[in-house]
């Protein structure tokens, strides 16, 4: 097993009490407020070679609500296209039979629906916590049998139904699209976290006695293209307690700038899938051009403060970038640390397995963050 110094220092868990900081929110954006309205043109950005500074502008906690939604406006506006705010007179759920979520979003007088079978725990009353995959839960399923969490999968083509294998549709022609085709420019990962959203928005519309689940413990996961996809919406929407992105790669955890200078092939910026993020975003901040980019990914990650954020990683897969999510990983946490709720954030680099076959080594730390986050166990 492969492990580097500076990964052990990130997962250090501290079991006591944080400073009184919420660890989840009842609203998706509750600083949608502070969202910035105008933006540079990408040649007149500086040039910054080092990491931005996710804590610009921050004082002391409550800076941060407004810090955080800059750092949101500048992915979406520069990176992935505009995840868009949702009335809730416009989403319609209910349950289908006793375990399938049912959830229609209408636009204008276009429907959307989305469903998802929740499956529910033996263990434990209800409401329980719900752990959400992102199309699947990587993690094996022994770290949830046994312990009162019901899980389920957000499954993404019912938005967006890019895969990077087999057949698809285009940019402008995802369901999401009929919605809002003023948004055909978007990056899949923008119109995913938009329907994870939309699936808490019916959790919490039809409430605890309809649905069984706790809408306050709600955590997302996945693994790979999908452990991208579980950092975005835990990102992006602060109902969610607990984010586990699993071997997340390039274009997730991993800085830009730092994958760029690397001498090995990993998924930098001109490497990455672009169905995923807008096109733009390659014109304007290729090669030499990412030190212009206002914005890196440590600061995506540091979106999900003060709730919990754990990063997995595979050194062995070298084109995940897993020494450059190391480095943004690092320059994230000091965000939690600023707040004193440090023991909320790990990333744990971990070889000598299969791709999104998590190893029993890691299985300790992946349980307690479950067990703190979803379960609230040192709350007892």
């Amino acid at each position: 097993m492969k492990k580097t110094a500076a990964t052990i220092l990130l997962t250090v868990l501290c079991l006591t009490s944080a400073s009184g900081q919420p660890r989840v929110y009842t609203k998706e954006n509750t600083g949608s407020k502070y969202a910035l309205k105008t933006f540079a043109e990408p040649a007149q950005l500086p040039e910054v070679r080092t990491l931005p500074n996710a804590l610009q502008g921050v004082k002391r906690f409550g800076d941060w609500r407004r810090r955080r939604n800059e750092i949101g406006s500048l992915i979406q506006h520069y990176g992935i296209g505009t995840k868009p705010a949702v009335k809730r007179r416009q989403v319609k759920a209910s349950m289908e039979g006793d375990t399938m979520l049912v959830v229609h979003v209408t636009v204008g007088s276009e429907t959307l629906t989305l469903k998802s079978h929740i499956r529910y725990p033996k263990v434990g009353q209800p409401p329980y916590a719900l752990m959400i995959g992102t199309d699947m839960i990587a993690l094996p399923r022994q770290l949830f049998d046994g312990r009162p969490i019901a899980t389920m999968n957000f499954h993404s083509a019912q938005v967006n139904d890019y895969k990077q294998w087999g057949k698809h549709h285009e940019r402008g022609e995802h369901n999401f699209d009929r919605l809002y085709p003023e948004l055909k420019d978007n990056g899949a990962y923008s119109e995913w976290a938009w329907g994870m959203s939309r699936l808490i928005d019916g959790l919490q519309l039809l409430g605890p006695k309809a649905t069984k689940i706790d809408s306050r413990r709600i955590g997302v996961t996945g693994c790979s293209y999908a452990g991208k996809m579980a950092l975005y919406c835990g990102a992006f929407d602060e109902r969610i307690a607990l984010t586990i992105a699993q071997e997340p790669g390039g274009g997730g955890a991993a800085a830009w700038r730092v994958s760029h200078e690397s001498e090995q092939n990993v998924e930098d910026l001109d490497k990455t899938d672009y169905h995923w993020f807008l096109e733009s975003q390659r014109d304007n901040f290729s090669g030499d051009s990412v030190y212009r980019l206002p914005y890196d990914q440590h600061e995506l990650c540091a979106m999900v403060c003060p709730r919990a954020l754990l990063l997995l990683g595979n050194p062995d897969y070298v084109w995940l970038a897993d020494s450059s999510m190391n480095i943004s990983a690092q320059a994230a946490r000091a965000v939690w640390e600023r707040f004193g709720i440090a023991d909320r954030m790990a990333c744990d680099i971990l070889g000598g397995h299969g791709h999104c076959q998590l190893p029993e080594a890691q299985f300790p730390l992946v349980q307690s963050f479950i067990d703190r986050f979803l379960l609230g166990k040192d709350e007892e």
